[in-house]
């Protein structure tokens, strides 16, 4: 195969400059909202200080094991998820698309908490949520469907249409520009910037009265929380959903790598960057609830909330009590649009991959078929008064049967049922600083799916043990938004892994050893060569 066949192709799906490049690129995918908002409560309540070890075991022994995964079969088949797991096994296609449409469900409601944060760095400046941040929050804001009184109603607010739709039309932009241009650049830009701004703020609340106080309550030991099992797993909650492993965002993004990359080294530096931030995110977070704490006259325990509660009615409280509140606001909700729209692009990306290899589209057609259905229909559910409860409950249920399913079930087919370990083991040794072996292997045949399946039956205990539907949403709600929808992702999943491949797809591109074949020696194209396929594909990756 000529030069310039092999740079027309690469051209075709586009690639990242370099090491560098990819590196920005993952840590923005992995330092999201769940950096800033989630890991400092969870820390608090499962140990404090003593919570850094799990978290730290957690890390170690399934988060970089994992993420390594995700690295080397993406890199090793240079393909999107769909793509990269049919070029493995053909049946393990549908894991690819599992993770495809989990992205889907994600992106469709990540926009509208940006929106929200967008809303929010503005409103900052005039503290224009009054002496109510929680009352005009879920009232004159998004003016929010609650409990059982949530029903389908398309009743929209304004300003966070308005919003929603400038977020997507500024992703749909950053994607049409492609891997390098759109997706790289955009965190080469962004992440310095959110690790500068996010620095001024840990400064500015490290000076507010009460600040040491709420150090104190975040990193004071409990030892213990270590006794306690649950403890154990939130910590690998914590990492698997903070690291993007299990998304097909790593097997995208390895995907555009060139050949010789250091896989193993790439993924330690974003894994401790990760949680570098993370450890970041709590100092900042708690010396402001500290201060919230004393300003109050109440203990740091009473303050301390995670999520959308800590974001838009705690900090809104902190800011219209702490002296400069405006440029805590600024820094803190601009923290999150950037944090928030790294981590869209990331998720996008994903599904923009599948469709282009899936249907040999060019770039710009495969960004637009994406984005353009995806953003109206983000734009048309989540700015509505039942919004919010469609967020929560969407959000709770493909994490729990979404991410944290396909991780179980793929990572043990990918162990024991493809037994694709040892290829997977040489690629990464191939030309990684950081060799992996017979450990590696262990934790992620044995450790990550015991660990995963035990994370699993706790959260499906916790749904099936409780008094009322989750989040006190009609019955009807829960089976349609909640269950009805992780069970439609495993059956859509299956059904597009059956669709045929377009004759223009990057199917059949590759040999066993990840090498591309000249256009004169490949089969024929799609589903409809099975028998030629199967003659320039050896056994293992049949």
């Amino acid at each position: 195969m000529s030069t310039t066949d092999r740079t027309t192709e690469r051209a075709d799906r586009g690639s990242f400059s370099g090491r560098s490049a990819f590196i920005f690129a993952a840590i923005g995918s992995a330092v999201g909202l769940g950096n800033i908002w989630r890991f400092p409560a969870v820390a608090y309540e499962n140990g404090g200080g003593a919570f850094m070890i799990p978290y730290l075991v957690a890390l170690l022994t399934a988060g970089i094991p994992l993420l390594f995964v995700d690295y080397a079969i993406g890199h090793r088949w240079r393909a999107s998820a769909p793509l990269a797991w049919r070029r493995l096994r053909r049946w393990s296609e549908v894991f690819g698309w599992w993770q495809v449409l989990i992205c889907v469900i994600i992106a469709a409601y990540y926009a509208v908490i940006i929106a929200w944060a967008v809303n929010y760095a503005v409103l900052s400046i005039g503290q224009r949520w009054g002496e109510d941040p929680e009352g005009y929050f879920f009232g004159s804001f998004t003016r929010s469907l609650t409990g059982a009184d949530t029903h389908l109603a398309f009743d929209y607010t304004w300003p966070i249409l308005v919003s929603i739709a400038l977020v997507w039309i500024a992703t749909t932009l950053t994607m049409v520009l492609g891997v390098q241009n759109g997706v790289a650049r955009t965190s080469m830009i962004f992440i310095p910037l959110l690790v500068v701004m996010f620095l001024f703020l840990v400064v500015r609340a490290l000076f507010l009265p009460g600040a040491l106080t709420g150090l104190d309550a975040l990193f004071r030991p409990n030892w213990s929380a270590l006794a306690n099992p649950a403890v154990w797993v939130a910590a690998y909650g914590q990492i698997f959903f903070s690291l993007s492993v299990a998304f097909g965002i790593m097997v995208t993004y390895a995907s555009y790598l060139k050949k010789r990359t250091d896989l193993t080294g790439s993924g330690l530096v974003v894994g401790f960057a990760n949680s570098s931030f993370e450890l970041l995110a709590g100092i900042g977070v708690f010396a402001a609830l500290g201060f919230m704490a004393q300003a109050n006259g109440v203990q740091v325990s009473e303050v301390v909330t995670s999520g959308i509660g800590l974001a838009f009615v705690a900090f809104p409280t902190i800011i219209s009590q702490a002296p400069g509140g405006a440029l805590i606001g600024v820094l803190f909700f601009g923290s999150l649009v950037l944090a928030g729209f790294t981590s869209l692009v990331s998720i996008v990306e994903v599904i923009i991959a599948a469709v282009q290899d899936k249907f040999g589209l060019s770039r710009v057609a495969s960004s637009l078929l994406v984005m353009v259905p995806l953003g109206l229909l983000s734009t048309l559910l989540f700015p509505t008064t039942m919004g919010l409860a469609l967020l929560d409950t969407l959000d709770a249920f493909v994490n729990t049967y979404g991410i944290v399913l396909v991780a179980l079930v793929s990572t043990v087919a990918l162990a024991w049922l493809l037994r694709a370990l040892p290829t997977l083991r040489d690629h990464l040794n191939h030309s990684g600083t950081f060799p992996v072996g017979r450990v590696w292997m262990l934790l992620t045949s044995v450790v990550a799916p015991l660990v995963l399946a035990v994370t699993l039956l706790f959260a499906t205990r916790d749904l099936l043990v409780a008094d009322e539907p989750y989040g006190g949403y009609p019955a009807w709600w829960v089976g349609v938004f909640g269950w009805g929808m992780a069970a439609a992702l495993i059956v859509v999943a299956i059904l597009l892994s059956l669709v045929p491949w377009s004759h223009r797809s990057h199917l059949d591109r590759l040999d066993s050893e990840g090498h591309e074949i000249a256009p004169e020696a490949r089969p024929g194209h799609g589903l409809d060569a099975v028998a030629a396929e199967g003659a320039h594909t050896p056994h293992e990756l049949r």
